[in-house]
């Protein structure tokens, strides 16, 4: 079984574990995913939550959390792992917390929730490696395009994040009813045949990573078989003891049912699928008081949206589950126990051998 390789490390798994915000991935999941041969990741949305000056400063606490997690994060896994951190475009000081993740030698940086046009001007002469999060081949291309003509520079992987992942997709919203919603696997082969093509081209090897709806040995098996060279799972790693998650949070995860499950508008506009609970219910109709801006999302507009999505979010991990977004996958009515990483990661591999 061949892992993952980025830059001069290689994972012993092609297991990438996604990152999930706010704070529900921090150093305690990812260390410990890398740790037992996955690839950790740190979500940086508003990561400094805890730090006693985020609701008056909190783009400056979320800068000096970053080094934080990350060294916590290294001391958990070791130094010969792979570290990496999920990084929204749609943040409003994405340059800056790309650059400090840079300065904090993270081995790789994973970038969504937007096109990421201009990171490979932030990692360009050092270690740092850097992927975008794509949901189609022309997205696919118009990121590679674009950088090859302004950096010269060729994505060091790719992810494929399909329309059964959690949080926010990119999906227009038909997309993302049954009948039109488009295969993880087609979008996959496509990426794959595509990247086959920059890397004959350029002699760089560019790991392709299907995520979004990705439960088990088998279908990692599946996209390996594809021809892809590993798969992100996020939703899996939040029912585990490790996971930074409160124990409420997890246990929303374990009592869900199938028609919890709900594709709603986020406050920053963006479709994304929850557990549709009470609070979301609410929000429907009556608009939340917003006390403060957290200078979270670029498109969010405090006068118009309905909540505060970074209040939601912090409740959520925090485990106020009156007022919380529950960001989840497609999957999570099948989680059913807390296990450890450690036994999810053997399960996962065995489960490929099978």
């Amino acid at each position: 079984m061949k892992g993952i390789k980025i830059g001069n490390k290689i994972s012993k798994y092609p297991i990438i574990q996604g990152g999930m915000g706010v704070g529900v991935s921090l150093h305690k999941l990812a260390g410990n995913v890398s740790k037992e041969g996955g690839i950790g990741v740190i979500s940086t949305a508003d990561i400094g939550y805890q730090e006693p000056d985020f609701s008056e400063n909190p783009q400056k606490a979320n800068l000096r959390a970053i080094g934080k997690e990350i060294k916590k994060a290294r001391q958990i896994a070791g130094e010969d792992k792979i570290l990496g951190v999920n990084i929204m475009v749609a943040m409003k000081n994405y340059a800056e917390i790309a650059k400090e993740c840079v300065k904090q030698k993270i081995d790789l940086i994973i970038s969504g929730a937007g096109i990421p046009k201009e990171l490979p001007e932030y990692v360009k002469g050092t270690q740092t490696k850097i992927a975008p999060i794509v949901s189609s081949l022309r997205c696919c291309k118009l990121i590679v395009q674009h950088w090859r003509k302004k950096y010269d520079y060729v994505p060091d992987m790719i992810v494929i994040e399909g329309p059964e992942a959690g949080g926010h997709l990119g999906f227009k919203e038909d997309e993302l009813v049954e009948e039109n919603k488009p295969k993880l696997e087609d979008i996959t082969t496509d990426i794959v045949d595509y990247i086959n093509g920059i890397e004959r081209e350029t002699g760089k090897e560019i790991p392709v990573i299907a995520a979004g709806g990705i439960w088990d040995g088998k279908d990692i098996q599946k996209f390996l078989d594809l021809g892809a060279s590993g798969v992100q799972m996020a939703t899996r790693f939040v029912a585990t003891k490790e996971c930074d998650a409160s124990e409420e949070f997890k246990q929303a995860y374990i009592h869900a049912k199938k028609e919890d499950i709900k594709i709603i508008k986020s406050p920053v506009g963006l479709p994304g699928r929850a557990i549709y609970n009470e609070f979301i219910k609410k929000t429907e109709t009556q608009k939340n008081k917003i006390d403060r801006c957290y200078q979270c999302i670029k498109t969010c507009n405090v006068a118009t949206t309905p909540y505060c999505i970074t209040k939601a979010l912090i409740n959520a991990v925090k485990g106020n589950m009156k007022e919380a977004l529950i960001f989840c996958g497609s999957n999570v009515s099948k989680v059913k126990e807390i296990i450890s990483v450690h036994a999810l990661m053997n399960e996962l591999v065995a489960g490929m051998a099978s």
